[in-house]
């Protein structure tokens, strides 16, 4: 019988990227986070609705956390976030991209009566 090392296929090493594919992605990367900066600031002066936003995400808010976007709210610190992300059964590391049809529309309703 062969040593299980033996049987067990070899990884598959993942290509290397090239600098101009790194300069790429840290860019795209850098563009987001100061998108969702700016989106944040406009949540925090109310001139950006979060009800809006959660019901039609901007492509750079697909995986930003909706934990995060609560605390960008006025007057919504920890404690009230995490009790409405518990009472629509929503995990605190989920983002907005993940959400199901049913939590986003409850999160939604529940928004807009506060």
């Amino acid at each position: 019988m062969p040593p299980v090392s033996e049987s067990l296929p070899k990884a598959i090493a993942t290509p290397e990227r090239s600098l101009v594919q790194r300069m790429e992605a840290l860019q795209r990367a850098n563009d987001i986070r100061s998108r969702r900066a700016q989106l944040k600031r406009d949540l925090k002066a109310g001139r950006q609705a979060i009800h809006e936003l959660l019901l039609a995400p901007p492509a750079y808010l697909e995986t930003a956390k909706v934990f995060d976007l609560l605390l960008a709210v006025p007057k919504y610190g920890r404690v009230k976030a995490n009790k409405i992300l518990a009472h629509c059964k929503i995990s605190p590391s989920k983002t907005v991209g993940g959400l199901s049809q049913r939590q986003r529309a409850e999160l939604v309703a529940l928004m807009r009566r506060r």
